[in-house]
């Protein structure tokens, strides 16, 4: 019975090739979304499931308040995680994990047996101290040592099995124990182990481990602060297991208390204080408040986002498939009546329809299959790293697929096998087919949901247009400094020689491609930020307000345009002597008059600072972000950064300035690595996570519109086929051509229309929902609202043209012939 069943199909399908194809189309592309917002779900919240234990381990944060505004921070004091593992109670361990030179990166160079010279690796990533118990939480197998002798000991370093390839090739796991590996020209380590991994997906995951005991035999130990219980370095963090009957409550109220003894200061008041809390590993990879260095995050309501997303492009594929199958009808309805005559049953038939869906939903899965890497590379930007598409090695999907199948199958084909099934043999064999109040329901079902379509796709292109309205103004807006034409070089922080440093500046400056230079910090906006405590003289001792800090020369204000709207600029000084405030500083200290500041004194590390000037506010972080109290100061000892303003932009121009301070600063520096940046480019890596939105709903938006439009076609194909007779007679009364087509048109708009009316309050929330998180956004206006849905009907009114004016041309003779 069953393949008689795909062999009916197989004909019909033959016979109506047209409406078969645009069905599996349709579905294929909903499928193939629905497989890629698969993967990328299952990728992101699998992070971290290779742990151990895993609901028993949490990472330890901070949650702040300076002056009442909330703070938040994966990094402690780095003292910290000692301290727990010796003095807190119900914790199974306390695992450290020191990020190196801040960033987990070094300079590795290393002598491979053979070889004369040293092989030099510069800037391997990945680097991370640690002690023995990290490997008592992570699923590594180890392949040679074990975790309390291979990092019990100052000096020792395991490497990963795919890091010890690329350290020494040829060597096998064993040979490669007793290598001595040199970080930073600094100090040697020795191979004492190698594990498995480096590819796993975990918050905690590296490359290579030194033994944290390193850290306290060298010169680290002042650099990581590890007897500082008031500051804290971003590359710090630490995590806990917990013993397996301990509430986290408790280890939480623990960690507060061996925190206020050692720092008495952490709690002022309600308005300033730290607090340690305990988050848990299945959030790391997922809230943003606590993001590490170097950490790539997941944004949890964005998975929940683009499940909506595939389930609303699903829905839209089955409207689709259910609009064009009862726009068919008519077509097959003579032979549902020759099958119910010879004796055929309601459920044979439904069985029949069911099971052609299935087929037909079962081709769009195999056409989905060589969709979807097509996806993935259209998705690219979007695509965490690691994430591939391999059916063959990822069994998961063909799971999916066949439950996806079972499921569209059945929202797809349930409806328009019950109403074909329906058919009376009497009336489809006389060509009566349903009753008229019968066929004016199933028309008026068909119509809402081609309407609901429309919703969904008026929605996305709103959302679209308003997301690319925001980024745009984000990009162009002024945030108070000159951001076109500037690119930053920075010189090796371990670099004292100030005559190398001058002379690179002197080099610079004198470049006919460059109009200004200066030595400074980061630029006005970066990506990182640093924060100071400065009292204002005077003032009590715990009313200290923590400060963003920037520092350079005389010519840093000046580059970027920054106005000094009182008093003057910095004098060139290699240490902190003076400080400009800007005015939001100004009036946080209680003058509105910006003059008034001027010659009061600052406290800074227990010195009397003179406020020479003040400056104009300007937005030293994204636009997500209020412009908060600031500090500028002149400090050339530690100003590694040189902030270059280009000549106007000519052909060429660019590129041969940036290549001549290249040659410069390799010749001053030829073992570091030379790396340029625009700032221009910086500020636009403020929103990668808005860019990555846009491009994700700039498809989204194209799929629904298509699936959409797919379905209009499907609406207007049925109403041609049982209007047929009606265009003939009002061609043969005299009606023009553009008025059938008028007539015609206005049906097929009415749902377009309600479409926008439902669609429009919905997406105008959404919209404002999304801004809140913007300081300062662009304006929703009412015409963008209009443009868009003029633009969805123009497009519905491009798809109703071909078949309504084809059919308005026809022949009246050939219309009202009998079939």
């Amino acid at each position: 019975m069953l393949l008689t069943y795909f062999k009916a199909a197989l004909r019909n399908a033959r016979r109506h090739f047209m409406f078969t194809t645009i069905n599996i189309l349709g579905l294929s592309i909903g499928i193939s979304a629905a497989i890629v917002i698969f993967l990328l779900v299952q990728y992101e919240f699998g992070f971290d499931g290779a742990v151990k234990d895993a609901n028993r381990v949490y990472r330890v944060v901070m949650d702040m308040k300076f002056n009442g505004n909330d703070g938040h921070s994966a990094a402690i004091p780095a003292p910290l995680s000692i301290a727990m593992k010796n003095e807190l109670n119900g914790i199974e361990s306390s695992i450290p994990r020191m990020q190196f030179q801040g960033d987990g990166s070094a300079t590795v160079q290393l002598q491979r047996p053979g070889i004369k010279e040293p092989t030099v690796f510069k800037r391997q990533p990945d680097i991370i101290f640690t002690n023995p118990e990290y490997f008592s939480l992570q699923s590594n197998t180890w392949i040679n040592g074990n975790a309390i002798a291979s990092l019990g000991q100052p000096f020792q370093v395991v490497l990963t099995q795919s890091r010890a390839r690329q350290y020494f090739p040829g060597l096998s796991s064993q040979e490669v124990i007793g290598q001595t590996i040199r970080y930073n020209d600094d100090f040697n380590c020795t191979v004492t182990g190698v594990v498995s991994g480096g590819e796993e997906r975990s918050s905690m995951s590296a490359g290579e481990f030194i033994s944290f005991a390193t850290i306290a035999a060298t010169h680290m130990q002042g650099d990581f602060m590890m007897t500082r219980w008031d500051d804290w370095m971003a590359y710090s963090q630490a995590y806990l297991k917990l013993d397996k009957n301990s509430r986290m409550s408790s280890v939480e109220a623990q960690l507060n208390q061996l925190f206020a003894k050692y720092n008495p200061n952490a709690h002022k008041d309600d308005a300033n204080f730290i607090r340690l809390k305990l988050q848990p590993l299945s959030d790391v990879h997922f809230n943003a408040n606590y993001a590490g260095m170097n950490q790539r995050l997941a944004h949890r309501p964005a998975m929940w986002a683009l499940l909506a997303v595939a389930a609303f492009l699903l829905l839209l594929a089955c409207i689709n498939y259910i609009n064009l199958t009862t726009a068919n009808a008519t077509q097959r309805a003579r032979e549902i009546g020759v099958r119910k005559t010879m004796g055929g049953s309601r459920g044979q038939l439904i069985a029949q329809f069911l099971s052609e869906t299935m087929m037909f939903t079962l081709l769009a899965c195999c056409l989905s299959l060589a969709l979807s890497p097509l996806l993935l590379k259209a998705f690219a930007d979007f695509m965490p790293p690691g994430l591939n598409f391999t059916p063959l090695q990822q069994p998961g999907i063909f799971l999916f697929l066949l439950v996806l199948a079972i499921v569209v199958s059945l929202l797809a084909g349930l409806y328009p096998a019950l109403i074909l099934s329906g058919y009376k043999p009497v009336n489809v064999l006389k060509n009566v087919m349903m009753s008229r109040s019968s066929e004016t329901r199933h028309a008026g079902i068909r119509k809402m949901l081609t309407a609901s379509q429309f919703v969904i796709a008026q929605f996305f292109v709103i959302a679209t247009v308003m997301v690319g309205r925001q980024i745009h103004y984000t990009l162009t807006a002024d945030m108070g400094f000159r951001k076109d034409a500037v690119v930053s070089v920075s010189v090796p922080y371990y670099d004292t020689s100030y005559s190398k440093r001058n002379e690179l500046l002197a080099v610079i400056r004198s470049m006919p491609g460059v109009q200004r230079v200066s030595r400074g910090f980061m630029t006005p906006a970066d990506q990182g930020a640093a924060f100071t405590e400065i009292r204002m003289e005077g003032a009590a001792n715990d009313n200290k307000e923590s400060v963003q800090l920037r520092w350079g020369d005389e010519q840093y204000l000046p580059l970027f345009k920054i106005p000094v709207v009182a008093g003057r600029n910095v004098n060139a000084s290699d240490t902190v002597r003076e400080f400009l405030v800007n005015e939001t500083y100004a009036k946080l200290l209680g003058f509105t008059d910006p003059s008034k500041a001027v010659g009061r004194q600052l406290e800074f590390n227990g010195k009397q600072m003179p406020v020479v000037g003040v400056m104009k506010d300007f937005n030293a972080m994204s636009l997500h972000s209020h412009v908060g109290p600031m500090v500028f100061t002149a400090n050339d000892k530690r100003s590694h950064n040189y902030h270059i303003l280009l000549q106007p932009h000519e052909a060429g121009s660019w590129t041969k300035t940036l290549a001549s301070i290249e040659k410069a600063y390799r010749r001053l520096y030829p073992d570091a690595e030379y790396k340029f940046t625009f700032l221009d480019d910086t500020i636009a890596g403020f929103y990668g996570e808005e860019q990555r939105t846009a491009s994700l709903l700039n498809w989204a938006t194209g799929l629904s519109v298509l699936i959409s439009c797919l379905g209009l076609l499907g609406l207007v194909i049925y109403t041609l086929n049982t209007r047929t007779k009606e265009i003939g007679i009002r061609k043969i009364l005299g009606a023009t051509v553009l008025q059938i087509v008028s007539v015609l048109s206005k049906d097929f708009l009415k749902p377009v229309v309600i479409a926008f009316l439902i669609a429009a309050p919905l997406a105008w929330w959404a919209v404002h929902k999304w801004l809140e998180d913007f300081a300062y956004r662009t304006t929703v206006s009412v015409g963008v609202f209009l443009l868009c849905g003029i633009a969805l009907v123009l497009l519905a009114l491009l798809v109703l043209s071909v078949n309504t004016i084809r059919a308005a041309k026809a022949n009246p003779v050939t219309n009202l012939r009998m079939d």
